[in-house]
């Protein structure tokens, strides 16, 4: 699955229907250039782990430098260049789509385990628990599934689910 989220945890694509053991870069090309797919709105950018690659309107980290939020937690201090301040931002604004996924998987227990129904009904699946995911964000502001989540969540294990999110670029 691959999804993007705004900034208050709310889905705005979902793609479902790719075995987990596709790479990333075929699946975000796939999304761009389907008819309904995912089109970046000027000024935006979608902020992607480094599975995929930078292109128009993506941005991913640098890599070879520290990214993961639990590595500024070790008492290293603060971003020591340009660069690694660049990724602790990016982790920081990120985290947004790390928690999305967590809610979702916190809340669906579907989601969390093998499925033995058919695949075009495992997609069904992953999208209305997406589309309830959006509707429980837009209805109930104080949610209780929140609690159960840490501020960072860490998805850099391998979850089978590839994870994008959006940020404005406009001040």
């Amino acid at each position: 699955m691959l999804g993007l989220c705004n900034l208050q945890g709310i889905f705005i694509y979902v793609l479902s229907g790719w075995e987990g053991s596709a790479a990333d870069g075929r699946v975000l090309r796939d999304a761009i250039h389907r008819p309904a797919g995912i089109k970046v709105p000027t000024g935006n950018y979608y902020l992607c782990d480094n599975g995929y690659g930078n292109v128009e309107g993506f941005l991913t980290p640098y890599r070879g430098v520290r990214y993961h939020l639990k590595e500024w937690d070790r008492g290293t201090g603060g971003p020591q260049s340009p660069r690694e301040l660049f990724n602790l931002r990016h982790a920081s604004a990120r985290n947004v789509i790390e928690r999305t996924f967590g809610l979702l998987k916190t809340r669906w227990g579907i989601l969390r385990s093998p499925s033995y129904y058919p695949i075009r009904f495992q997609n069904q699946i992953i999208v209305a628990c997406c589309l309830l995911h959006n509707f429980v964000r837009m209805e109930m502001p104080d949610d209780p599934f929140e609690g159960e989540l840490p501020d960072e969540v860490d998805m850099s294990i391998d979850h089978e689910i590839e994870v994008v999110s959006t940020l404005d670029a406009t001040p």
